[in-house]
C-alpha cells in the first residue's frame, strides 16, 4: 500500500512538473490532480480489506433462495391481441398472396423451361 501510495504520488509529481514545463498542457494537469486520487483509492482499499479480516461479512447460505422484491423489475409485455376485423389488412394480405402465387408461378416457368 505504501509503495503504491508514494508511487501514485510521485507520478502526480511527475504531471505537475511536466505540465509547468514549456511543453505541458492543461492534459498534464487533469493527471497531477488524478493521481492523488489513485493513492488515496490505494489507502482506502487497504484499510477496507484490513475490516474485512478482522470482521468479515456474514456468508450467505447458498441454499435459501432469494427473491426479487414484487413491483423492483418492469412487467413483461403483453402480447398483442389479434384482430382479424380490419379490411384492410385482409385485403392486404391477399394482395400479397396473389404477389407470392404469381412469383411461384414464374420461378416455376423459368426452372421447367416452359412459358415464353
Amino acid at each position: 500500500m505504501t509503495a503504491a501510495s508514494v508511487g501514485c504520488l510521485a507520478l502526480a509529481w511527475w504531471q505537475w512538473v511536466r505540465f509547468e514545463s514549456g511543453g505541458g498542457s492543461f492534459q498534464n494537469l487533469g493527471y497531477a490532480m488524478q493521481w492523488p486520487l489513485f493513492a488515496g483509492f490505494c489507502v482506502y482499499a487497504y484499510f477496507k480489506f484490513v475490516r474485512y479480516e478482522e470482521a468479515p461479512p456474514q456468508p450467505q447460505p447458498s441454499d435459501t433462495v432469494t427473491e426479487i422484491p414484487a413491483g423492483l423489475l418492469p412487467d413483461r409485455p403483453k402480447a398483442a391481441t389479434r384482430t382479424d376485423d380490419d379490411a384492410a389488412l385482409r385485403e392486404y394480405n391477399a394482395y400479397l398472396a396473389e404477389l407470392a402465387t404469381a412469383d411461384a408461378d414464374q420461378t416455376k416457368q423459368k426452372t421447367t423451361g416452359t412459358g415464353t
